[in-house]
């Protein structure tokens, strides 16, 4: 086949290389008849009703549920589809029953159902609730690209999150072009993908979901025929099929590199496209509303943690961080390539038509390709020959060939910067419109991704940073006793060490494996910032920051490897970043960085970083330390002050936002989380994490994909651009109020969790955390020690355990208990709540995630993992503390808002949580079974087995739960 490409060989193109209705379909068809939309009606063009909005993910939701009751039966037979419907009605009458003595017999039925289920019906049964709501998923997933479409298309008025919204609030604001440049040219916006155990799905799992989800997608956008609907059909009924033969959970747990190859997926499906496209909206609403013509720099950067993040991950070594790298840059020239030989196919341009530009001809010159049927060609030259430089780039980084063969030999490119060169040099040859499609979009990539595809992120722990760094000094003569000294101690011997050119470390010295394998993460770093750029790896994340001697000791380590140089000017090639994590470390953050700022040799390091220096802040530590409430208003109450801080020293703040899946480590919508900031804590400056299964949410469709980077950078934009100045005596009375209110709920939560005797049995025999720690679903230990203490449990597991018995405890306990006593001392107290509530976006945002995690919560499910507690006394105490509170914090939070259910401003999610409860619910009525068998002491692997499904059901139910 002949074409214009630019690889194997002169013009080679593409390269050489229904019947009888079964009870799934009656889960589907009562799933759908239950929707009902009550969010308001949009007109149709062609007629005054008022459009169903939901008609068509209620007749997706019933097809892949008649696909999927069909493939059960034909595996399994009736007799399973009788028994998963007798669970379902059962399940739905223990949930709904008003009536005490209805909601006990439903329930005593349902047990003796369960308990009588052969294993493997149960496993069968449970399978089928699980893959119901993943399929679910798929489908609602999809009716939100669907309602984009549809308000695009009818032109509706820009909404919340995009970048149309974000330019019209700005103009009518005054903001100027001049405004928005400055910020662009100085922004610095970036998720950071994180690799952290509540990704419960398989690749192999999400590459099906991934086609339905495609095949969904083409029926919304093409108009098919009879006989193409039921071709496409078979193609769905196949996925379904395949998908349910397909093993759910691993048998063997994630490596780094698994993690790493999972995170280079959503590069290929979501970020090589959707970013350089958002870009190129972005500066086409530039020019059309502001007159803007200038591009704006590449301010929006993906960074990942994963292959880099060391703390409590022994696996994360250096020869899997050069790895890492390695196949990060071989997806990033993999891709150039297949864009450069596209583009070579489209280019066909002849010089009896254009006229060539003295450095495209120069370009041409220099290809290998040689082909006389291409003399008259110098774009297609020009292409071919960018295409052999860079498949000599992939031979010299990444040690690889690509499968289509360049047509010549040629020198390597050194930087991105010169491949850009090139491709600029293409852009201003071609005649107007030609060059902003696929080469507008592979130069912005290039500037993107570089040579390294994602910043990698070094993080550890500063337990062992000062292990090690008190090692070289005792190995080197210099200190015998260094983790003996006090601060002021450690900080004299540290800025001393750090302003002499001399090294601590020796190849001849005999030193620990824990010293030796940091000192080689470092020596790496410094060899891969050579070989793949500076931007590979410019971040040294601190986990357990608490003084300012945690910072000077990372970047001793940083000067053993040659990362750091003394001298009249000290500089640093990374970015040194302290993450403060619990309450008490949150609250002394800003006077941390204040004495950092007073020691001369750190001013001057900033200085050699542009007066700008990076903190991250941990939402899942703090709120396991002090609870939701105080974990919010201490995050809000450690951005002021350290505003504050930096401005007083001069230097620029960037906010790293530690945030999880879950509202109870920093989850919800990211468009108001970033406007909920304190004023100038965002100043186009943001760092953000996604992890766990938010990742797979969030970037495994393109236009979600798309979607969610927008809201980003729109938020971002609005945050650093529109200032909203509120009186200081407004200011000073919400913050006091927080503060009485944190009080009370920090009290509350502390009395619970850490002071309750026997607390930590309870949680561990009425929730799966113990199961959660053996499913093959991280690289990462459950525990940073191996203890069964609450405070050396990890904030993941904690809050995934609570989510999987349906308390979410971590997302609301304590607010009851402060609303209660604020309310209790002040007649007035619900109206200042209230006023708060309407006029402050930090107050609303954490009073929207509490309705969405509450509305979640199911406390008679609850109550049944609270009967696996063996101690009668203990599990009726701490069980009735959390009804109680529950009940507390429901009526606060719905006084407040003035409504009297959860969710009544956001009817979709209320419905899609109401609607997918009956299908969850027996997942954990039979998780609870195999959580009673296993730890009873049956040994049958299906049991394990069987609670590791209901695990990644109940999570795919929740959808945020990690």
């Amino acid at each position: 086949m002949q074409g214009g490409g630019a690889g194997a060989g002169a013009g080679a193109g593409a390269g050489t290389g229904t019947g009888e209705k079964t009870s799934v379909n009656v889960l589907a068809e009562t799933w759908a008849t239950r929707v009902r939309d009550t969010s308001g009606d949009m007109p149709s063009s062609s007629a005054p009703e008022p459009v169903d909005k939901d008609l068509a993910v209620r007749e997706d939701i019933r097809l892949l549920g008649r696909l999927l009751g069909d493939t059960v039966r034909a595996s399994d037979g009736d007799a399973v589809f009788d028994a998963i419907e007798r669970v379902r009605q059962l399940s739905i009458r223990f949930a709904t029953s008003a009536d005490p003595e209805a909601q006990r017999a439903a329930r005593t039925e349902l047990e003796a159902l369960l308990d009588g289920l052969p294993r493997d019906d149960a496993m069968i049964v449970l399978r089928a609730f699980a893959f119901f709501l993943q399929l679910a998923n798929i489908a609602e997933d999809q009716h939100v690209v669907r309602r984009r479409r549809a308000h695009e298309e009818r032109g509706s008025a820009p909404r919340e999150g995009t970048l149309a919204h974000a330019f019209e609030r700005l103009a009518a604001r005054g903001v100027t072009a001049q405004e928005i440049q400055r910020c662009l040219g100085s922004a610095f916006v970036s998720p950071v993908l994180t690799a952290h155990p509540t990704e419960v799905s398989r690749k192999s799992v999400l590459a099906r979901q991934d086609t339905i989800a495609k095949l969904l997608d083409d029926r919304d956008r093409i108009r098919l025929t009879p006989g193409e609907l039921a071709e496409q059909e078979a193609v769905m009924r196949r996925e379904i099929l395949a998908l349910w033969l397909t093993r759910t959970v691993r048998v063997e747990r994630l490596g780094p590199l698994d993690e790493v190859a999972g995170g280079i997926g959503y590069y290929t499906k979501t970020f090589f496209s959707e970013l350089p496209r958002l870009y190129a909206e972005l500066e086409d609403m530039l020019t059309e509303r502001f007159g803007v013509t200038e591009r704006p720099p590449s301010f929006f950067r993906i960074g990942s943690w994963m292959g880099g993040d060391r703390d409590g991950n022994p696996f994360v070594t250096a020869p899997v961080l050069r790895e890492t790298l390695r196949r990060q840059s071989s997806a990033a020239l993999a891709h150039y390539m297949n864009e450069v030989h596209t583009l070579g196919g489209e280019l066909s341009l002849s010089g009896l038509f254009v006229a060539s530009t003295p450095a495209l001809s120069a370009l041409a010159e220099r290809s290998p390709d040689t082909s006389a049927q291409r003399r008259d060609e110098p774009f297609r030259r020009a292409i071919t020959g960018i295409y052999a430089r860079l498949a000599a780039t992939s031979a010299v980084l990444d040690r690889e060939e690509p499968m289509r063969r360049a047509v010549g030999r040629a020198e390597p490119y050194a930087t991105p910067e010169e491949l850009g060169a090139d491709l600029r040099t293409i852009e201003e040859a071609l005649p107007a419109g030609l060059s902003r499609g696929r080469l507008r979009g592979l130069s912005r990539a290039v500037d993107v991704f570089g040579f390294h595809l994602a910043k990698l992120d070094l993080r550890q722990c500063s337990d062992v940073h000062e292990r090690t760094v008190a090692e070289l000094f005792a190995r080197a003569g210099v200190h015998t006793s260094y983790l003996s000294l006090d601060e002021e101690g450690r900080v004299a011997l540290l800025v001393s060490e750090l302003a002499s050119p001399r090294l601590l470390h020796s190849p001849y010295a005999d030193y620990t494996d824990e010293t030796r394998g940091e000192l080689e993460i470092f020596f790496a770093a410094r060899e891969l910032r050579s070989t793949y750029g500076a931007e590979a790896i410019s971040h040294a994340i601190i986990s357990k920051t608490n003084d300012a001697s945690d910072v000077l000791e990372v970047a001793l380590l940083l000067k053993e490897s040659g990362l750091f140089r003394p001298g009249e000017r000290p500089s640093s090639d990374l970015d040194v970043v302290p993450l403060f994590e619990t309450i008490d470390d949150l609250r002394r953050a800003s006077e941390v960085m204040g004495r950092l700022f007073a020691l001369p040799l750190w001013r001057a390091v900033v200085a050699s970083r542009g007066d700008r220096h990076e903190v991250m802040l941990g939402y899942s530590d703090s709120n396991k330390d002090g609870g939701f409430l105080t974990s919010g208003w201490e995050l809000y109450r450690a951005e002021l002050a350290l505003v504050r801080t930096f401005a007083a020293h001069g230097v620029t703040l960037r906010l790293f936002h530690g945030r999880g899946g879950s509202v109870g480590r920093g989850g919800g919508p990211s468009y108001q989380a970033v406007l909920a900031q304190p004023p100038g804590a965002v100043g186009g400056q943001i760092r953000i994490t996604e992890q766990g299964e938010v990742i797979a949410s969030k970037y495994a469709s393109p236009d979600v994909g798309r979607r969610n980077l927008e809201i980003l950078a729109a938020a971002t934009l609005e945050a650093s651009l529109l200032d909203d100045p509120v009186d200081p005596a407004t200011v000073d009375a919400r913050h006091a109020v927080m503060d009485e209110l944190s009080r009370v709920a920090f009290r509350a939560y502390r009395a619970l969790v850490y002071e309750t005797p026997g607390f930590d049995v309870y949680f561990r025999e009425s929730t799966p955390v113990s199961e959660i720690a053996t499913l093959n679903i991280g690289s990462r230990p459950a525990s940073r020690k191996p203890s069964q203490r609450i405070e050396d449990l990890r904030a993941i597991p904690w809050v995934f355990s609570w989510a999987q018995c349906r308390v979410m405890l971590p997302g609301w306990y304590g607010f009851g208990s402060a609303v209660t006593g604020f309310l209790a001392s002040r007649p007035e107290g619900l109206a200042t709540l209230r006023a708060m509530y309407e006029t402050w976006p930090f107050f609303r945002m954490l009073l929207s995630n509490m309705d969405m995690v509450l509305a979640k919560t199911d406390l008679r499910i609850a109550s049944r993992y609270a009967e696996l507690v063996s101690d009668t006394r203990l599990r009726e105490t701490i069980f009735g503390a959390i009804s109680e509170e529950h009940a507390r914090t429901k009526e606060a939070v719905l006084a407040i808002e003035g409504r009297d259910e959860l969710l009544a401003d956001n009817p979709l999610l209320r419905r899609s949580i109401k609607n997918r409860f009956p299908y969850m619910d027996p997942l954990n009525h039979l998780q609870i079974e195999l959580l009673r068998r296993q730890r009873g002491g049956e040994t049958d692997a299906r049991l394990a087995r069987g609670i590791h499904i209901t695990i990644n059901g109940i999570a795919a139910g929740l959808r945020n739960s990690g």
